[in-house]
């Protein structure tokens, strides 16, 4: 026992010794433009509500009702008897928000394309998986037991080459939908044209486009005006729908499929209905305010301009997502405490959530941010980047 304590001291002395040791923040006030952290009230840059509606009333009653109504837990796995109106309900609205067949509902987005990935595929199947997917992709891919084959970065060429390479019975393309740490949009309606073309399904993780991209908020599919039965989409709930769970939708078969034999949903107690009644009242709200999803648009226009104006060379994105990309680990780690002792809070994103030599600042913005909030923000950074 105790060589394998002295194995995990040696391994964490080495994380800290390389800036890489995390630091968890104990956050005293609910998610926000502002939040308490440490005594200090900090314009927060780090959250992925990209709407506001983490803390939003409609949100607050709908969970509160949920609670009076069913309690707090499921009780079972959603094939035994923890499968509750709510949920039945919430994904038939999600279903028609995201224009699919039907949809079925996951205790997260990580558990969500781990079972996806693992229940589509086998050790017949081969998997292409964009080289910066998110962490729960390639989880997933791993342990379908199938052949991954990972593509250059959003390169449609590579990925034409390699699925005509490939002598799989099954093929499956898994990319993120928008990148989470470069805001960046995958060439959705190519890899479509390419799975039609080579006879695969499309695994389109849209965490972080589902309430921000599209006329109406409904995400990457929305934006690019496609729609497929090769597509197993999924999106969560804990980012722009400001409550937590996620959801996977596409043809009837498909998704009978994931609720028989995706592990992550057959053997895990189902979400607390209340997290599926918030789910369905974020829906209904960019349905009833759209004006929510254009006040994002305008922050990210907005931020490009003040950007522009204090001369900060960064590579803008159209999403919520603007990362600043430093390189070395300790100097980001620099820039994110001097924009906290400005009153900013920004997150320092290091190796291995992106690659060496891509240390960032990831700022996040929200349609709950204002305007003088975002130029102020804009100016502290070319006083700490300079």
């Amino acid at each position: 026992m105790d060589r394998l304590a002295e194995r995990l001291a040696a391994g964490l002395a080495d994380l800290e010794r390389r800036d890489l040791k995390r630091v968890r923040r104990v956050i005293d006030s609910p998610q926000g433009p502002r939040v308490h952290e440490g005594g200090r009230a900090l314009l927060n840059f780090s959250s992925n509500d990209y709407l506001g509606l983490a803390n939003h009333p409609r949100l607050r009653e709908a969970a509160h009702r949920a609670i009076d109504r069913y309690g707090v837990g499921s009780g079972a796995s959603p094939l035994v008897s923890g499968n509750l109106r709510a949920h039945h309900d919430a994904e038939q609205r999600f279903a028609r928000f995201a224009n699919q067949p039907r949809a079925l509902l996951f205790a997260s987005g990580y558990a969500a394309n781990l079972g996806i990935l693992a229940a589509l595929a086998d050790r017949d199947a081969e998997i292409f998986s964009d080289e910066l997917n998110h962490a729960c992709l390639i989880d997933g891919a791993r342990l379908s037991k199938a052949r991954v084959t990972r593509f250059a970065h959003r390169d449609a060429d590579a990925l034409d080459e390699a699925l005509s390479r490939s002598q799989a019975q099954v093929r499956i393309v898994a990319t993120d939908a928008v990148f989470s740490m470069d805001g960046d949009i995958a060439p959705v309606p190519r890899l479509v044209e390419l799975c039609e073309k080579h006879d695969a399904w499309l695994v389109l993780d849209d965490a972080h486009g589902i309430g921000v991209l599209g006329a109406t908020g409904r995400g990457t599919l929305e934006h690019f005006g496609v729609a497929s039965p090769r597509i197993v989409y999924m999106a969560t709930l804990g980012k722009a729908l400001g409550g937590y769970g996620a959801f996977v939708a596409g043809t009837g078969t498909m998704i009978e499929w994931l609720a028989q034999r995706a592990r992550t949903y057959v053997y895990s107690t189902a979400l607390p209905p209340m997290a599926a009644e918030v789910a369905t009242a974020a829906l209904d709200l960019i349905d009833d305010e759209p004006g929510i999803v254009l006040a994002l648009r305008d922050r990210i226009a907005q931020f490009a301009a003040a950007m522009s104006s204090a001369g900060i060379a960064a590579a803008l994105s159209a999403t919520a997502i603007q990362p600043i990309v430093v390189g070395d680990a300790r100097r980001s780690l620099e820039a994110a405490a001097r924009l906290r002792e400005r009153g900013f809070f920004v997150p320092a994103i290091r190796p291995p959530t992106v690659p060496e030599g891509t240390s960032r600042l990831r700022i996040s913005l929200s349609a709950a941010h204002g305007s003088v909030e975002v130029e102020a923000l804009a100016a502290a950074l070319a006083d700490c980047l300079g």
